[in-house]
């Protein structure tokens, strides 16, 4: 289901596009507008069989292949369409350049003509593959489906109240944290909610049963009500589900809404009740606030507990701070695991089994669902060698029930905004531990196309920052930190693996004993390239022309020296989005960056050794972000650096002593400017009143600035000016903007 998702998301993404005034003006200006609809038709019909087909893929191999198909045919129209996209940016830029002769020499292109033909012949091609996979639907009599209807079917099995104590190891404190919460009386509060967070299989159920069971529990409150809610939130059926708590001897289901009211009413009143909400997932305010006015019924002193993987939902719900639970210490996973496996006798006889034991658990990360699930796998085994199979293979390889590890974290994933799928498969790029922050993400999900806005108004800044903030509240991400104007995170070992096993043969980590990269791959990312230092990639690992990503994405600050590898494998891939040559050793970049049309992400940041970049870096009209920081070496900035008009982040470092105007200035679309450690640098361009966009200007460590210019006070969209370092700087320039120092 994993990939047909994925599929759904980028054939949504492409039409999308192909959707755009901007591209249908210039397809009709070139002729081309039949074959751009008869591909949108025929996406359409693709779409609506999409889910049809996933069912009967399993007993139809040619469905899977043609569906696997789709996945290239895809990725190959979005690439066509950014060439479409890079032409209009090129011809944007000679239109409205000053001395047009000039500026149309330096953006040289092939004959429009031979231009025209060549993409018209790509177009062609890739509408005889869609229009193949759209017969699947007569072939195959596949019916058309509402995806985003009919998409969750992984839905978890409905949890009960009962529990053997004796077999939940370590929450022992986190069980009297909330008995205690719910023994505290509450002046003002009929009723109180208290949320359990965290991610799937961390325990919030078995927690909840804790406490549910607890003789402090059972005496303080007068009636006690388990209700697993799950992914269907219709407020019907969850009356229904508490009647039948507080009665099981009757039935309600033959009874309209008016009388279930009445009947749950008539069940609460006057009595002291603890109700526990299992495994809530609706985050719609409305459902809740309707729940709510019908659970006020009981005396004072009532108590709520939800679980949920949401934050969102905690803050809906709660009115009390959510109970964020957290990972179960190492000491308790190894007693848990060893009590599965074992029965926590038997690995005193073997120490060997002990340590691979400890082995495992260690990669589980303090999950007991990944625990219980390796454990339970290796009941009463006395194999060494299966004992090492598990350790040294990834979870998800293992066999896996309905109840274990990977069906309950896929859960998350499947309930999941169809918008957010491909963002958060696309995070399997990072290495394990990896922090990154929020704009970083951002803008590496806004040059691979995955943010898409409803509204012209709204920056896809924004939209990237509010994916990110619901990823966060789904517990996807973990360990933010915040600090001005950024906040970084990481992924739990497990998600990153759950990310892993959904991007499949899209994303790909080369790594010391990766063979091969597959043709599949669009997305390469180098977390250890200490091996690629001062040598070449294999031919085994040579990078396909159609990638997208390449990124040396490491915490060892040890990034690529060898030339060749930017020439054969970088240069050689005309859809690159993003080039991420943190910490590089080279003091020249090529010149044929400039051949990379599509480029949207550029960073250069920690290279110590490069001393200039070619102009012809300025040919990237599609470029988004560029980032020098750490480029100690570099002399000046490109001269011409006013035709990339699609940047939006530009972060640099320079030995000029002047930012000269008719450069940065006429950047219109850039809205994160970061200055830093230009220790030469005294005065700034003047023509800054330019960036109509800006919404973030920092300077930091430019110790002989001495002036800000005046038209800085023209920023009108500026909301965030922040100077540090720059002791010689005069601030004296009025109070229209706030200055952070």
């Amino acid at each position: 289901m994993a990939e047909t998702l994925l599929l759904f998301n980028i054939a949504k993404s492409v039409l999308g596009k192909l959707g755009s005034l901007a591209l249908k003006e210039f397809f009709l200006a070139w002729g081309l507008e039949s074959d751009l609809e008869k591909i949108k038709d025929n996406l359409e019909v693709i779409n609506s069989v999409l889910l049809d087909a996933e069912k009967q893929r399993s007993q139809n191999p040619w469905i899977e292949v043609r569906l696997r198909n789709l996945k290239e045919d895809l990725y190959d129209i979005e690439d066509v369409v950014g060439e479409f996209e890079c032409e209009a940016l090129r011809r944007k830029v000679v239109k409205s350049g000053n001395n047009t002769r000039k500026v149309r020499r330096f953006f040289s292109s092939s004959n429009p003509l031979a231009f025209r033909f060549r993409m018209g012949r790509k177009l062609n091609k890739i509408r005889k593959r869609v229009d193949e996979i759209a017969t699947l639907k007569t072939q195959f009599g596949l019916t058309g489906q509402s995806f985003d209807r009919d998409i969750i079917h992984g839905e978890r099995e409905m949890t009960h109240s009962f529990v053997d104590a004796s077999n939940v190891i370590g929450r022992e404190q986190d069980t009297d944290n909330i008995i205690e919460t719910l023994l505290q009386s509450v002046d003002g509060e009929n009723v109180s909610i208290i949320p359990i967070v965290g991610i799937g299989g961390i325990g919030k159920t078995a927690l909840a049963k804790l406490v549910y069971n607890d003789q402090r529990v059972i005496s303080h409150f007068g009636v006690k009500l388990w209700v697993c809610v799950s992914q269907v939130f219709e407020l019907d059926k969850v009356l229904i589900k508490i009647l039948n708590s507080a009665s099981p001897d009757q039935r309600y289901m033959d009874l309209d809404m008016d009388q279930l009211q009445n009947e749950l009413r008539e069940a609460l009143e006057g009595r002291k009740y603890l109700l526990i909400l299992d495994d809530v997932w609706c985050e719609d305010p409305k459902k809740w606030n309707d729940l709510k006015t019908l659970l006020t019924g009981g005396a004072n002193g009532s108590k709520i507990v939800v679980t949920t993987r949401s934050n969102r939902v905690a803050e809906i719900m709660g009115t009390v701070s959510a109970y964020n639970l957290s990972v179960l210490p190492d000491q308790d996973c190894l007693s848990l695991f060893f009590k599965c496996a074992f029965k926590g006798q038997q690995e005193k006889q073997n120490p060997k089994l002990t340590r691979i034991g400890e082995e495992i658990v260690r990669k589980c990360k303090g999950v007991p669902l990944a625990v219980i699930t390796l454990g339970s796998q290796l009941y009463c085994e006395t194999d060494e060698r299966r004992w090492e199979y598990i350790k040294d293979n990834e979870i998800w390889k293992s066999e896996q029930k309905g109840n274990d590890i990977l069906p309950a974290l896929r859960l998350s994933y499947e309930h999941l905004p169809s918008y957010l799928k491909r963002c958060f498969a696309y995070c399997s790029i990072f290495p394990k531990d990896y922090e990154f922050d929020d704009i970083e993400l951002v803008y590496f999900w806004m040059a691979n196309g995955f943010l898409q806005s409803s509204n012209d108004n709204e920056d896809l800044e924004d939209v990237g920052l509010r994916y990110f903030k619901e990823l966060c509240s789904r517990c996807f991400f973990q360990d933010l930190f915040e600090y001005p104007g950024r906040v970084n995170c990481k992924m739990h070992d497990l998600i990153h693996d759950l990310a892993l096993s959904i991007s499949q043969n899209g994303c790909s980590m080369v790594v010391t004993n990766t063979q091969q990269i597959p043709k599949s791959v669009r997305h390469i990312s180098f977390p250890y390239p200490k091996s690629l230092v001062d040598q070449d990639l294999p031919t085994s690992l040579q990078i396909q022309h159609n990638v997208r990503t390449i990124s040396f994405l490491n915490k060892g600050k040890e990034g690529i020296s060898s030339k060749r590898f930017i020439k054969t494998c970088c240069l050689r891939s005309p859809y690159l989005r993003v080039l991420d040559l943190a910490f590089s050793k080279f003091e020249v970049l090529p010149r044929r960056i400039g051949d990379l049309k599509q480029l949207k992400y550029l960073s250069l940041g920690g290279n110590r050794l490069i001393r200039r970049l070619p102009n012809s870096i300025c040919k990237l009209q599609s470029l988004q972000v560029l980032l020098l920081v750490g480029c100690w070496s570099l002399e000046e900035l490109p001269k011409d650096m006013k035709y990339m008009i699609n940047l939006r982040w530009l972060w640099i470092i320079t030995k000029q002593k002047n930012l000269p105007t008719g450069g940065i200035g006429c950047l219109k679309s850039l809205q994160f400017l970061y200055i830093s450690l230009c220790n030469n640098l005294e005065c700034l361009f003047e023509d800054m009143q330019g960036l109509k966009k800006l919404r973030r200007l920092v300077i930091s460590s430019c110790r002989r600035l001495i002036s800000l210019p005046q038209s800085i006070k023209c920023l009108t969209a500026l909301d965030t000016l922040c100077i540090v370092g720059c002791e010689n700087l005069d601030l004296t320039m009025g109070k229209e903007k706030k200055i952070n120092t």
